[in-house]
């Protein structure tokens, strides 16, 4: 194994589009993670909505089956050395990385509609955490960084549970967007490529 910080060309087109958010020169096993996880994932998810009959309407399959792929392909995306190459690139500093943090509010209104009746205190309470952990392992020093992810991801699984309820079926939602963002996301690692 090797550490390699040197980015590969994005290429043109679609499969720019693609290195635009999975980083350029994912390998093929990090695309066939990318790919058939997060599928499988949003597969468990509906067949138990089917099987256990959660009751859920069109709407909330939908919705719940899209969420299902973006979190889970967020969690191991994220977590790849192609990724983190790319979104730890020169010039990406924490108003990159906040930014993007903010666009999760999308994902959190979504949920919330189909789950908790657009309930906008629940929606923005959730965003808020989010929004406010990630600003403050981004802005430790690189050396405690990773600590104090650990913490507030800890943090926010105790409000999930007592704080932020959600239905039984959905609780796995708001773990897995804090664990895509302050621990997928924000954490600087060192991009391991294979030899």
């Amino acid at each position: 194994m090797k550490i390699s910080w040197d980015l590969p060309q994005k290429r043109k087109g679609i499969a720019g589009v693609i290195d635009g958010l999975i980083g350029p020169g994912a390998t093929p096993a990090e695309k066939a993670l990318q790919l058939y996880l997060p599928f499988g994932f949003g597969a468990i998810v509906l067949l138990a909505g089917l099987v256990l009959d959660f009751g859920w309407s069109v709407a909330q399959f939908v919705v719940i089956a899209v969420l299902a792929v973006d979190m889970m392909g967020g969690v191991i995306t994220n977590a790849t050395s192609t990724a983190k190459r790319w979104f730890f690139r020169e010039g990406q500093g924490i108003k990159q990385h906040l930014g993007f943090v903010a666009m999760h509010v999308a994902q959190t209104a979504l949920f919330g509609w189909a789950f908790m009746d657009l309930d906008l205190l629940w929606i923005g309470s959730v965003f808020v955490v989010l929004f406010g952990f990630s600003a403050a392992i981004l802005t430790m020093p690189l050396y405690l960084q990773r600590p104090i992810a650990s913490f507030l991801f800890v943090v926010a699984m105790f409000l999930s549970l007592y704080l932020f309820e959600t239905p039984q079926e959905v609780q796995w939602f708001l773990p897995m967007l804090y664990y895509k963002i302050l621990i997928s996301h924000v954490l600087r690692e060192e991009p391991y490529q294979p030899d």
